[in-house]
């Protein structure tokens, strides 16, 4: 038998204390649901973590809190003892890891941003991420953008914390802050189309045709904010009729967003093309408070010295990105997966 809780006076005056404040949190949370239920979380986690480590209550502590919190309040899913371990985990995540920003304010802004975002949120963020700096970026891409939990763990497995604002750009050489900042974090590199089930040899116009056949996948791919107004959009300039591959307007940079794509390597000419479609789309499709157009070159792959040179001296704002059909596998899975041919053969026997 391991030690008896039940008749510990400490624990009792503690078990006491804590049931008053879930009352208490329960009457705020008429107005404040998530905010006073997440802060009596991250209070009850730092609990937990010192009563365990400073008495002897042992690890029968989590099992016997639960089980006295859930027949005081039957009706809160959140004292399971399943429950209570994410808690604890959630208040250790953000509570001991040392990272370059001030997060030993934890108790004070961190603390202010992750109870802003569901409970669920918070738990897929924990256990996908891992550095808090990493954490906190998409808690706050969360709040920005208001993103529902299955859409925040497609952006957490996609990899967006390390592909945001990665692409090469004159964004800070053409743009005035903080526009330019925003545009720069608007652009991912690489962006990720796995969803096409492209393979092999494919034209530019078979990319483009699987892009806005799955227009759903391919904005949210894009980010928040991008508003799809059509492909081979015409321009006439002079005598002559041009066709944009694919054209949006971002509803935060306020602006017409030129998508040029390339299914090679990025060549300098192309830049010329994709500054030439913007001149036309100000001249012609600008509105009164529409900012300048912006450019995305969406390529196969890049040389990124190739492009800086390429971007140097343009007045007109272009940011240059890869794209993947599918996101590669380890060595040691991608070895271990079955050959075309063994599985052909497998499914004859």
């Amino acid at each position: 038998m391991g030690y008896n809780l039940i008749t510990d006076k400490r624990y009792k005056s503690w078990l006491a204390d804590v049931k008053a404040r879930v009352l208490s949190a329960q009457l705020k949370a008429a107005v404040t649901v998530n905010t006073e239920l997440l802060t009596l979380y991250w209070s009850l986690g730092a609990e937990i973590i010192a009563h365990q480590a400073r008495a002897k209550w042992g690890d029968g502590l989590v099992d016997q809190l639960s089980r006295d919190l859930l027949a005081e309040f039957p009706d809160m899913k959140g004292f399971s003892r399943s429950n209570l371990m994410h808690i604890k985990k959630w208040y250790s995540f953000y509570a001991r890891t040392k990272v370059q920003q001030p997060v030993r304010q934890i108790g004070q802004q961190p603390v202010a941003l992750i109870t802003q975002i569901p409970w669920g949120h918070n738990i897929a963020i924990i256990y996908k991420c891992k550095t808090v700096e990493e954490a906190l970026y998409y808690v706050q891409s969360t709040i920005a953008h208001n993103w529902s939990r299955s859409v925040l763990v497609h952006q957490i497995e996609s990899g967006l914390y390390r592909r945001g604002g990665r692409a090469v750009s004159n964004f800070a050489a053409v743009l005035p802050k903080p526009q330019s900042d925003l545009a720069a974090q608007t652009i991912k590199d690489p962006y990720i189309f796995d969803f096409l089930g492209l393979a092999g040899k494919y034209r530019e116009k078979a990319l483009e045709s699987a892009l806005v056949g799955q227009v759903t996948n391919f904005l949210l791919e894009l980010g928040t904010g991008f508003a799809y107004l059509g492909r081979q959009m015409p321009l006439r300039v002079g005598g002559r009729e041009f066709f944009i591959d694919l054209l949006f307007y971002h509803t935060k940079l306020r602006c017409h967003v030129v998508v040029e794509l390339k299914t090679a390597e990025f060549e300098p000419e192309h830049i010329g093309k994709l500054n030439f479609y913007l001149k036309a789309v100000d001249a012609q499709l600008r509105g009164e408070h529409d900012n300048p157009a912006v450019g995305i070159l969406i390529c196969k792959s890049k040389d990124r010295v190739v492009v800086e040179y390429a971007l140097s001296d343009l007045h007109k704002p272009i940011g240059v990105s890869e794209y993947k059909l599918a996101r590669s596998l380890p060595g040691k899975i991608r070895s271990g997966l079955p050959s075309i041919r063994e599985i052909e053969k497998e499914l004859k026997q």
